[in-house]
């Protein structure tokens, strides 16, 4: 068989060995074709939100479409947040999504732990348990959950009993805790729990470092990839929410952002301009949450399926 020196490698391949090696870089190239058209088919819906939200009402409808509009009205942009409370309803989504995420993580961190390094009889069918309601669907549970923040003791002017008052209704406490936790961030982070050494922990015990102390101080640390990657899936879920913050409040001073575009739309017609103006505005804060964790996301998402149990 006759053989070539590769110039890559400095050394002679037989030339089977450099038909291979050009079929993968073939394969390569065409993946990487791929993988950019599925990127462009991904962004295009976001680029036509830009693009329409600095449109005028009679440009959106045009045939063909536009991509660049002919003229810019970044006017959309100042009815938008001037619309209603917009401002109020961006700042309720935020006080929501970023309480709620810090208390997910504390939840489920603590969930995680005591599932992955404690041992306690039961643990194994409790955390199965755990994760089979997972697949309780949302709609499911929506009336109870709805009646359980009604009927919250000493709140909202109910007494003992969880009577004659509204309970966590219109309030941030109902939309916040309700939400808080899941089995999913417990699942995801014992994942990663379990990948560190016990070692490690026992030697931090032989120190006389308590199970508060570790969980602190050394699970905790090492766990940022893990918590950056759930407190991006958890902002998303609080931020994006619709349906229990339409349940659950009837008082303006409560909305969020998601139930503020609602003004946009009326009866018989929809204001389109300002409300693409809207939605650009309201996803922002979650571009932002994923560039600024992205490093994080991905190695979390890495490293959680590395070991099972």
């Amino acid at each position: 068989m006759k053989a070539e020196l590769h110039p890559a490698a400095g050394r002679i391949l037989p030339k089977r060995n450099k038909n291979i090696i050009v079929l993968r870089s073939v394969c390569t190239f065409l993946l990487h074709i791929l993988v950019a058209t599925l990127s462009v088919v991904m962004v295009f819906p976001f680029l036509w939100m830009v693009s329409s939200s600095v449109k005028a009402q009679n440009e959106l409808f045009l045939f063909p479409p536009r991509l660049i509009p002919s003229h810019w009205f970044f006017s959309n942009y100042a009815r938008a947040w001037q619309a209603a409370r917009f401002s109020q309803y961006f700042g309720n989504s935020a006080v929501v999504a970023v309480c709620g995420t810090l208390l997910t993580l504390l939840i489920c961190a603590m969930a995680a732990y005591a599932f992955s390094k404690l041992y306690f009889k039961g643990r194994e069918a409790i955390f199965w348990l755990v994760l089979g309601s997972q697949m309780i669907p949302g709609i499911v549970s929506l009336i109870p959950s709805f009646l359980v923040v009604k009927s919250i003791p000493f709140a909202g002017g109910n007494n003992w009993l969880g009577q004659g008052g509204r309970g966590w209704l219109n309030s941030y406490a109902g939309l916040i805790i309700p939400g808080a936790g899941g089995a999913f961030g417990v699942f995801l982070l014992r994942q990663f729990f379990s990948t560190v050494p016990d070692e490690l922990l026992d030697a931090a015990r032989i120190d006389g470092c308590g199970d508060v102390g570790i969980f602190a101080r050394i699970v905790m640390p090492l766990a940022r990839p893990a918590l950056a990657a759930l407190s991006i899936f958890t902002f998303q879920g609080y931020w994006n929410d619709f349906l229990w913050p339409l349940v659950i409040t009837t008082d303006d001073r409560y909305r969020t952002i998601q139930l503020g575009l609602m003004v946009f739309r009326q009866r018989f017609t929809t204001d389109w301009g300002p409300l693409m103006a809207g939605v650009t505005i309201a996803t922002a804060p979650m571009l932002l949450v994923f560039l600024l964790a992205q490093r994080y996301f991905v190695r979390g998402i890495a490293l959680t399926g590395m070991r099972e149990g």
